[in-house]
């Protein structure tokens, strides 16, 4: 079937409808206005630096996929690339092909191919794994109580979920000091990077996760009293959850995840505040960004590329 992609868009764009419908509509218009203006300032300030250095760590994603793949490039240019690409795939949702539409968009421009473009997409996607199993094994083991707590799983079954997380990127980190073909399975290869590159994923994968959770503690602190590594668990259940379904920026779906392992009347006004610091905001800088920069590129021809021998012009 030729539009397969354009359905699976449609029907998770229907259920992020469904799922925040359902979140929301307990709640009157002047009961969700009164639960966002709860979070008080020093709260939404403090969610808004999580954000920040968040989006920050993300930019060293595509800095490392370039040392990767044999293109190194500046790191102005790469940090452009990044973050105008993910605040506008994570709200759009399908990351690997919103995202990935955009990073080709410059990255074409600065010399790059349309295989090392998909090899640094590849290469920021297993960063996002080893980043969500790193952090999501080191909450549940550090805190397998409070993990039973709010999963209702048995203890020995967190412990197992743990180390079975961590187990992930350590042969990540294994493979990349022994093996140095690419690694095949059935049609697909895969180049196994350095053991530096590696434990630079690994590393700024887990920091980055550590910021978002960060972030959303922020706000759900500011009326519940919740433990961080409680809330990094969780938020690693969600961020999945919504990665598997495609709904576009986990919208409804990290919401509803939240609100049913963390089951307190008032998380919807802190959830909110948060998709705005999290989601909406980058995504309204990123959207000026990138019409900014494609203006430019057309007009004039980028001021980054003016000094780069053999550039692509636009």
């Amino acid at each position: 079937m030729r539009n397969w992609k354009y359905l699976i868009a449609a029907a998770a764009v229907g259920l992020a409808a469904f799922l925040l419908y359902r979140t929301l509509s307990r709640y009157s218009l002047d009961e969700l206005i009164a639960a966002v203006t709860a979070v008080p300032t020093a709260r939404l300030l403090g969610a808004a630096g999580f954000a920040a250095a968040s989006y920050l760590c993300l930019t060293f994603f595509d800095y490392l996929a370039l040392h990767y793949v044999g293109r190194p490039l500046p790191y102005p240019k790469a940090a452009l690339a990044s973050f105008t690409a993910l605040s506008l795939g994570h709200n759009i949702g399908l990351a690997a092909l919103s995202s990935g539409a955009v990073r080709y968009r410059f990255y074409s421009r600065w010399g790059l191919s349309a295989a090392e473009v998909a090899k640094v997409i590849v290469f920021c996607g297993v960063t996002v794994g080893l980043g969500l199993l790193t952090l999501g094994g080191a909450a549940l083991l550090l805190r397998s109580e409070l993990a039973v707590d709010i999963t209702g799983l048995t203890r020995p079954i967190i412990i197992s979920l743990g180390m079975g997380c961590l187990a992930g990127p350590a042969l990540y980190l294994i493979l990349s000091v022994f093996v140095h073909r690419p690694l095949r399975i059935r049609h697909w290869s895969l180049e196994i990077p350095s053991f530096r590159l590696a434990i630079g994923q690994v590393l700024i994968g887990s920091i980055n996760f550590a910021f978002v959770a960060a972030c959303l503690h922020q706000t759900l602190a500011a009326v519940a009293d919740v433990a961080y590594l409680g809330v990094a668990s969780v938020y690693v259940i969600a961020n999945a959850t919504a990665l598997v379904s495609h709904v576009p920026g986990g919208l409804g779906v990290i919401e509803s995840v939240v609100m049913y392992l963390l089951p307190h009347d008032n998380l919807i006004g802190p959830l909110l505040v948060f998709r705005f610091v999290y989601f909406l905001a980058p995504l309204g800088l990123g959207g000026i960004l990138f019409a900014v920069t494609e203006l430019v590129l057309r007009g004039r021809g980028s001021a980054f590329d003016r000094h780069t021998p053999g550039a692509v012009k636009a």
